[in-house]
Order: C-alpha cells, then structure tokens, then sequence
C-alpha cells in the first residue's frame, strides 16, 4: 500500500563556500512545511547526492528528519549504483527515522531486467521501511520493465510507489494496468497529465521554488477538481518546462532559488553555472511569475 499522495519537494541541497550549508537548509525545510507541502526527499538528483560524500549524504538526511519532526513524511533518497552501498545508506535513513526510501535505478552500469530485480530486491530485503522505485531512464541509460516493477510488487510489501519520470504518460498508465503500485510524477510538466490517468501525486523539483502552486494542483487532482487543476496546470507549466529543459536538473531550479534569495549559486563539478544567455532567460521568467 503507497503511503505516499500529493506534493513531495524533491530538494535541494545548499552549499556555501564548498561546505553544506545547514542554516539554509533549515530554512528551506521550514518554508516547505509551513506551505503545507505533503512530504521532503533530500539527496535525489535535484539534491546534487552524486557529489556527496556518505558523510555528508547521511548528516543531510540526519537533518532534514530532525527538522522536520514528523510533521511531514521524509522521503530519503538512498540510491546508487552499487547494490552494497544501497543498502548500507538504506539502512542508516532507516535507522535516522526516514519514513521512505527513494531507491533510483543504478546509473552507468546498466543492469539487466534480472539485475535490477535482484537489486531491488536485496533493498527491500535489508529495510522495513516504503521503498519508491525511481524510473528515470534519461539519467541512468536504462529502463525498469512494468514486468520487472509487478514481480517487485509481488515479491516485496514495502515497494509502495514509482517515482515516473520516463516522459512517458502511456507508460504509466500501462503500469498502473499491470500492477497496483502508486505512480508519482517525477516530471513537473507532466504531473497533471499523469494525474488524470491515475497517478496520485508528484516528487517535485518546482516546488522548492513555488510549494503551494504545486500543492494547489496536485490537491485539486487528488479531489477531481480537474478544472482547478487545470488552472494550476496552467500557471506553473512555463516555469517548470523552463526548470527542466533551460539547463539540465539542478542547475535551473538551484539558480532560481538563489535568485530569490533561499541559497547560494553554488554547485560542485562537474555541475557549474547557468550560461549568462540561459540565466537571462530564467530571470525573465520569474519577473513575469511571482512564486509561493
């Protein structure tokens, strides 16, 4: 069963001077959850986590758990493409009071179908704790099979989600025929389409910069107000088109908070800058866009 439902803010992770950046991050923790946000997933792709060392990767989740105080689900993302690695960091968000576990599909290695169950499998065997699948083929150059996440389901209790991101709207709707898994959106310019062919929420880069206009279409869809929902649809569609195609996740949305002021620009390699033209054109975004 999928505990998870509505808007999670897949965040970033703020660095200063090199180092991670606590203060800001407790003030980002704490604006999401005073704009009623349905959950938090530190250390995802938008969290920059493939340049965290597993110091740092474990104090930030430590963080974010102890910030949050329960008030809103934690969804730590513990991924790698190492199996024992997984698991190890799987098991210290478990034990730091994480209430999910956001497992990505191994990247670079590109695993078999057999591979990736076998994968999975030892995650979900080592924890206690919901496990969302991350099927992002884009970043990881290859695909979890609807056949391989169904065996999963079958085979494991606390698979409890899918977080979607293969720019697919048909194939997760033909998921959601196979096996009865919960679909979050992991494309924030497709989150209402998935939503109206059963998805039930989304595990959102936008939302850092505008929570509650997230949350305001992910509530309307979850209610059937699909006219609301298309209102929402409507307004934030340009900005988060613009988060995922200017440059590529985190480098826009990272930018954009710092232009607001919530963080510093500051990436680590081999993410850098936004180029002078692609800024300009984000800053004109935002001009025309106030965010909540």
């Amino acid at each position: 069963m999928n505990p998870f439902k509505g808007t999670f803010t897949a965040m970033i992770t703020p660095f200063r001077d090199g180092n991670l950046d606590f203060d800001a991050l407790e003030n980002l923790v704490e604006r999401q959850i005073e704009a009623r946000v349905d959950g938090l997933v530190p250390c995802g792709t938008t969290g920059e986590s493939s340049t965290l060392n597993a110091g740092e990767h474990d104090r930030i989740i430590e963080r974010v758990v102890r910030i949050a105080k329960k008030r809103v689900p934690v969804i730590a993302g513990t991924g790698s493409n190492c199996t024992a690695e997984t698991v190890q960091r799987s098991r210290h968000a478990a034990k730091c009071g994480a209430d999910g576990l956001l497992i990505v599909a191994p990247y670079y290695n590109k695993p078999t179908q057999e591979g990736l169950f076998r994968h999975f499998s030892a995650i979900a065997e080592a924890v206690d704790v919901p496990i969302v699948i991350y099927n992002i083929p884009g970043r990881c150059g290859v695909e979890i099979s609807i056949e391989t996440i169904c065996r999963l389901c079958d085979r494991h209790e606390n698979i409890a989600a899918v977080k979607h991101a293969t720019g697919s709207v048909c194939g997760a709707a033909d998921l959601m025929q196979a096996c009865d898994v919960g679909v979050l959106s992991g494309d924030d310019p497709l989150t209402l389409p998935l939503m109206v062919v059963g998805a039930v929420g989304v595990i959102s880069v936008l939302s850092n910069l505008a929570p509650k206009s997230v949350k305001r279409l992910t509530q309307a869809a979850l209610y059937d107000d699909y006219g609301e929902a298309r209102d929402a649809h409507r307004a934030i569609y340009p900005i988060a088109r613009a988060l995922l195609s200017l440059e590529i996740n985190p480098i826009p949305i990272k930018t954009a908070m710092a232009i607001r002021g919530y963080c510093a620009e500051e990436f680590r390699l081999p993410m850098c800058a936004m180029s002078a033209e692609n800024r300009a054109k984000l800053e004109e975004l935002l001009d025309g866009q106030p965010m909540d």
